[in-house]
């Protein structure tokens, strides 16, 4: 499980240098980025935090996001 320290900390990579880039912490698998709908997949509690990852997921609606994420 993901902290919660680390949930209040965490932001969206894509938006923070210009924007809040705040995250919805979603079903305890997903991070989705409030203003960019870039969607950030937890594998092995770890938030993968990468542009390009939440690049992959930006078009998936929020309701067809798998739980758990699928493996790389």
């Amino acid at each position: 499980m993901v902290s919660e320290e680390l949930l209040e900390i965490l932001r969206c990579p894509n938006c923070v240098q210009e924007k809040e880039g705040l995250l919805e912490f979603y079903k305890e698998s997903w991070l989705i980025c409030a203003e960019c709908d870039r969607k950030y997949p937890i594998r092995d509690d770890i938030p993968v935090m990468l542009i390009d990852e939440g690049d992959k997921w930006v078009e998936t609606k929020k309701a067809d996001l798998t739980v758990p994420p699928p493996a790389e």
